[in-house]
């Protein structure tokens, strides 16, 4: 077999990367059913008791308070449900890293690999898999949340539906989206990629701070339709890679909001009609 050419070599590249994002994302989906289904029980009635995340069966009486290690296993659960959503959204980024990190190595000026502009990203993205961790804890403390991680309250849900709807028309989500939808013009926009791993490590995660910017809101409705609910979860992940990859996203996205606004009109009716 004759050695790799020039033409054939962002191929091969280009197909390892798409394998190595697919599989990442595949093995996040993959733990996330594995959670949901230890969650449910098997259908058994779990009044008074709420579930922890661990995939071993593990509960608390539902007015216990948290717990350092049942903090870990939400967090630790929290990190994998955004590597499971939102790696779809950077594999363009991803993949304009790696084609032009291959052609600045054969011109012998190398920069640091894509590997380490995607942990940034999902660094940044664990930041936020915190703050979320967080929130449901303030939420479960408030009673705002059922034992199975979903609103416990028409009203509560009917405002995040609302105000999520309103994000999406406001022009700090264009702003961020934008950046989501032009990755090239992202990384020229702010000096182009680097050559040392800390700084590849930080463009990266400047770029997951805008895609923050972009899905706050959408990841803020897990609240309402279940944070543990796969199949809510996938409809949220494929709105915000639509609204990203589609060139009519900034409608997506606009049309999306709409729905949530007339959404959370409705859950608010049924509670004062």
């Amino acid at each position: 077999m004759g050695e790799p050419t020039l033409e054939t070599l962002p191929r091969r590249d280009r197909t390892i990367m798409i394998a190595a994002l697919a599989a990442l994302t595949a093995l996040a989906w993959a733990d996330l059913a594995w959670l949901a289904n230890d969650m449910a029980m098997g259908g058994m009635d779990m009044t008074g008791f709420r579930m922890i995340p661990a995939c071993r069966g593990l509960m608390m009486p539902a007015s216990e308070p948290w717990q350092p290690i049942e903090f870990g296993y939400v967090f630790a659960m929290w990190v994998v449900m955004m590597i499971g959503m939102m790696t779809p959204s950077v594999a363009p980024m991803i993949l304009i890293y790696a084609r032009v990190g291959r052609q600045a190595a054969m011109q012998g000026k190398p920069f640091a690999a894509s590997g380490w502009f995607a942990a940034g990203y999902l660094l940044a993205w664990t930041a936020f898999a915190l703050a979320a961790t967080s929130a449901q804890w303030a939420l479960e403390r408030a009673s705002l949340l059922t034992p199975m991680m979903a609103g416990a309250s028409h009203i509560f849900g009917g405002a995040v539906l609302i105000a999520a709807g309103l994000y999406q028309w406001t022009p700090l989500k264009d702003v961020c989206l934008w950046q989501c939808q032009a990755p090239l013009q992202f990384i020229q926009r702010y000096g182009g990629f680097r050559p040392d791993a800390k700084s590849s490590i930080g463009l990266g995660a400047r770029h997951g701070a805008y895609c923050i910017g972009c899905c706050w809101a959408l990841m803020a409705l897990l609240f309402v339709g279940g944070v543990m609910n796969v199949l809510w979860i996938a409809v949220l992940s494929i709105l915000a890679l639509a609204e990203k990859i589609i060139p009519a996203g900034r409608l997506i996205s606009r049309l999306a909001g709409g729905g949530f606004i007339a959404g959370g009109i409705w859950l608010l009716a049924t509670v004062f009609r």
